[in-house]
């Protein structure tokens, strides 16, 4: 069943039919009680809304980010793009494909908007403060968490004209501290405080300055699919193992995620492609350090293991006040 929220069957109900609100609740009632109380009341309107031939699943148009839920198909929503996430490609034994993602906001809420495949091309347009239109999506619920999904029929309309969102109402996001051995996969906003036990070198790859999906060298040169033979750019990636007692993870980080864990500046990793020599003391320097990292869990097919890629860190930690945060937690 769509997990659509009483008081929006409800108006739905009293917006398609004009009972009024005491009228509906009633009915609702009294369907409740003729099945002996063995259905909630969402339930009971769900029925109630089908005998009176109430539509309760089209596609809404215009729909603010608050009022989303899951299993809403949408016919238009608003938002400016917060940030914009990098597309992976991931590839098993039983599947390989695409993923990337973006968060969008308006003055009611944000949230994810997740592109699988060829709809990651619908995210090449896009900057962060682009206003989007997404035309005919889904909502899906992801542990606990809403996202969009965009499909075959999808269309991202980048700045269109007219249409504007001048606030965003920040969400907080609830960040849960977890052990490495408590990880499950999928799980995102999850926290772990742990040492660098091991450093992996940086690696480098080529990718189009206009799109950014990942490039090969070919006879003529760089060239990218959509834009042609073009000078490439560098994104960069680093891994590290973190240990926490209960044990050991990889994490992945990242562009701006490595920029904060090395507090370097682009210019200043990218001279590690040319000089690999000088990420020596880089490495050294690292190993030892206590660190929090928040970010999603995921499974690496290939490797059979949960990493994390890393979306915040914090250095500098103080072990004294991580000690009375987890006796006040274990109080609790």
């Amino acid at each position: 069943m769509i997990k659509i929220p009483f008081e929006i069957l409800l108006q739905k109900i009293e917006t398609k039919t004009g009972l009024s609100h005491e009228a509906i609740e009633l009915q609702i009632q009294e369907k409740m009680a003729e099945l002996s109380g063995l259905i909630s009341k969402e339930g009971a309107a769900h029925i109630l809304a089908n005998e009176l031939k109430v539509d309760i699943v089209s596609p809404e148009q215009h729909v603010k980010i608050k009022n989303l839920y899951a299993g809403m198909k949408i016919g238009e929503v608003l938002g400016k793009v917060l940030r914009k996430f990098d597309v992976h490609e991931f590839q098993s034994s039983e599947r390989k494909g695409k993923v990337g993602s973006f968060i969008i906001g308006d003055e009611t809420g944000t949230i994810r908007v997740t592109c699988w495949h060829d709809q990651t091309k619908e995210m090449e347009q896009l900057s962060e403060n682009d206003v989007v239109a997404i035309i005919d999506s889904s909502v899906r619920e992801n542990r606990g968490v809403l996202e969009i999904h965009l499909n075959e029929r999808t269309k991202v309309l980048r700045n269109p004209d007219g249409k504007t969102v001048s606030e965003i109402k920040m969400q907080p996001i609830n960040i849960i501290r977890k052990a490495v051995k408590d990880l499950t996969e999928a799980e995102s906003n999850v926290e772990i405080l742990g040492t660098i036990v091991q450093v992996f070198e940086p690696k480098f790859f080529e990718r189009c300055p206009v799109c950014r999906k990942r490039i090969k060298q070919q006879e003529i040169g760089f060239q990218c699919p959509e834009h042609g033979i073009i000078k490439p750019e560098y994104g960069y990636v680093m891994n590290v193992y973190l240990d926490d007692g209960s044990g050991n993870i990889r994490v992945v980080f990242f562009g701006q995620q490595m920029q904060q864990l090395l507090k370097k500046s682009d210019e200043e990793i990218l001279l590690y492609r040319t000089a690999p020599e000088l990420f020596d003391k880089i490495k050294t320097d690292l190993l030892g350090e206590m660190i929090k990292v928040a970010g999603r869990a995921s499974k690496n097919e290939m490797f059979s293991r949960i990493e994390l890629i890393a979306n915040k860190i914090e250095t500098n930690i103080n072990p004294e006040e991580e000690i009375t945060r987890l006796q006040q937690e274990l109080e609790k």
